[in-house]
């Protein structure tokens, strides 16, 4: 009876202790970020080649970097609990806090204009005015391009064709908008860096520069969001990234040179592929590196994409957490 005794406390030891190993391998936590790899989404780059993240976090939290290439993958992405904080682009995050139901809120800037409305070389449009019976190519429907275009065309006394207007907006790949443009497909287009600098580079022209297209150039062309239940049981991760990202903005903004070649090597590692040095220097020119949110702007885009039937309703609540 005895030896029963102590082998079943033995059993119940050695069952306590493979339980408490578990316990503490299940201690150690992850944080999943998503990001596009394009200079809008500089800090991310930097931090992710750097791996300053990752190292003021320590050990206990391992960072996972998931880049996406598209807004609505990467909400679905966040909706899914795939990814916890991500850049993206003002658009997609108001339509991720109202489909969310205000649990997707914004937590930072990031970055600011980064865009601008060029034409063919040789072209007679010389304002948006001249837009009147031409075709304007955007990256895709319903972004951030797309709907400060509207606001262009509308403060200009136009409209697009599909709602009984003159000027046909027609969604374009960034990579393609060059020979698209060379055709005589496209009349223009409003695209953002790096692609702006490159289409400039190879004789397109400008109609309006990144600070006369919308907002004198201060409006959020990046964003960072979350998830609230992420926020709310992980406020230190969550600090420790904030405080991470302002560092890297400061960063890029006081040596932006080294900065630079740091964000470009990163893009090289991911996509094999880096920017001439000339587009992306010209390319900082047109973005603002900011933590700071522009909520006028922010809710601005936010009836645009109402009115355009983007999103069904306004955000509700906060969609900037505080």
């Amino acid at each position: 009876m005895l030896n029963k005794i102590l082998l079943t406390g033995l059993l119940l030891l050695t069952a306590l202790g493979i339980t408490g190993c578990a316990n503490n391998s299940d201690d150690k936590k992850e944080l999943h970020i998503g990001y596009f790899n394009n200079i809008t989404h500089a800090q991310a780059l930097m931090l992710k080649a750097e791996g300053t993240l990752q190292k003021s976090l320590g050990d206990s939290t391992t960072v996972k970097w998931t880049a996406f290439n598209a807004g609505p993958a990467e909400v679905e992405a966040l909706f899914s609990g795939d990814i916890d904080i991500g850049y993206i682009g003002p658009v997609p995050a108001i339509s991720a806090n109202v489909k969310s139901k205000g649990d997707v809120v914004i937590i930072s800037g990031a970055t600011k204009g980064g865009a601008v409305l060029v034409k063919k070389k040789g072209s007679d449009i010389n304002n948006v005015a001249d837009l009147d019976g031409k075709v304007v190519a955007i990256p895709q429907m319903g972004n951030t391009q797309h709907l400060s275009l509207l606001k262009l065309l509308n403060d200009n006394g136009l409209k697009p064709v599909t709602d009984g207007g003159t000027v046909t907006i027609s969604a374009v790949s960034n990579a393609d908008v060059g020979n698209t443009m060379e055709r005589g497909d496209i009349d223009a287009a409003y695209v953002p860096e790096p692609w702006g600098a490159t289409l400039l580079k190879n004789d397109a022209e400008l109609i309006l520069d990144y600070d006369e297209v919308y907002y004198n150039g201060e409006y959020d062309v990046a964003l960072v969001v979350a998830r609230k239940e992420f926020i709310e049981d992980n406020p230190d991760i969550v600090d420790e990234f904030l405080k991470q990202h302002e560092e890297a903005a400061i960063k890029i903004n006081d040596d932006k040179e080294n900065s630079l070649k740091i964000i470009n090597n990163e893009l090289k590692k991911a996509t094999g592929k880096s920017l001439d040095n000339d587009i992306i220097t010209k390319a900082f020119e047109r973005i603002g590196i900011s933590t700071e949110v522009n909520e006028e702007s922010l809710f601005d885009f936010a009836n645009i994409s109402k009115s355009a039937g983007f999103i069904p309703e306004l955000p509700e609540g906060d969609l900037i957490w505080h």
